[in-house]
């Protein structure tokens, strides 16, 4: 396995999935101390389940449908949309069609590696 927080080349087939919850799966794709990008793979009905943290999040949908909740107010979300979370908001998302979601996280998510 590749050592993806100092590659500048990361190949998906490189990185190993990370079983998240039954329904939940990541791989963390590449990161420095200021930025992280995680790949989170969903089968219908899989929860990331409401949390917080301190860091910015950027999410795209790369594929599938997700209720989507940050900070009370829920949307559904499909292929090529996006939706950002501020520091400390509670947040978090249902997958109603099987998907992937591409997270963005600054800085990188220490509690991750």
């Amino acid at each position: 396995m590749i050592n993806n927080a100092t590659e500048n080349f990361v190949a998906d087939t490189d990185v190993q999935w990370e079983q998240v919850s039954d329904l939940v799966r990541r791989k963390i794709m590449s990161y420095d101390d200021k930025l992280m990008l995680v790949k989170v793979e969903f089968e219908k009905g899989g929860v990331g389940q409401l949390h917080e943290h301190y860091h910015s999040q950027t999410t795209f949908v790369e594929s599938g449908s997700f209720d989507v909740t940050i900070d009370g107010e829920t949307k559904t979300l499909k292929k090529g949309d996006v939706f950002y979370i501020p520091p400390h908001a509670l947040h978090g998302a249902v997958c109603t069609e099987k998907g992937v979601l591409l997270d963005f996280f600054s800085p990188m998510r220490e509690d991750f590696v």
